[in-house]
């Protein structure tokens, strides 16, 4: 994805994005989803919503994300597995797990089988926003 860059931004400001950032959100809480999607299309992000890791994957077949959100319990699939699967899809994704609390084990081994970072269920929208922005400016770079 080529970054644009606005002629009038001085030469020493942080890049900065020309598109809104594209963000897959896959949690099969349908409520958390919705509620969550629509405060963060708010904020300039353009939310894609999946209720499960299967439809997850099948949505990231037929588009490309900056960033995907992804639950790391699931009914249908464990929230590793779809992160690996993920990962050999598209490689650059950066991915942002979300877990309960007693389950920080589990999504330090996401971090081992490259996610970006993890986050505790419930977390404030702006905690997770400064990650999603963090995730895309980490991608800029590379």
């Amino acid at each position: 994805m080529s970054e644009k860059k606005n002629d009038r931004t001085p030469p020493e400001a942080e890049p900065l994005r020309a598109e809104r950032i594209k963000l897959l959100i896959v949690d099969d809480e349908v409520g958390y989803v919705n509620v969550l999607s629509n405060r963060l299309r708010k904020r300039n992000v353009d939310v894609t919503k999946s209720f499960s890791g299967t439809e997850g994957i099948q949505v990231l077949r037929r588009h490309d994300f900056d960033v995907a959100v992804l639950d790391l319990k699931m009914e249908d699939m464990d929230g590793i597995e779809v992160l690996k699967i993920f990962k050999k899809m598209d490689p650059e994704m950066a991915v942002i797990m979300l877990t309960g609390h007693g389950s920080e084990m589990a999504a330090k081994e996401g971090i081992e089988y490259g996610a970006f970072d993890y986050l505790l269920k419930p977390c404030e929208l702006e905690e997770l926003l400064a990650k999603i922005k963090e995730a895309c400016q980490k991608k800029i770079k590379i």
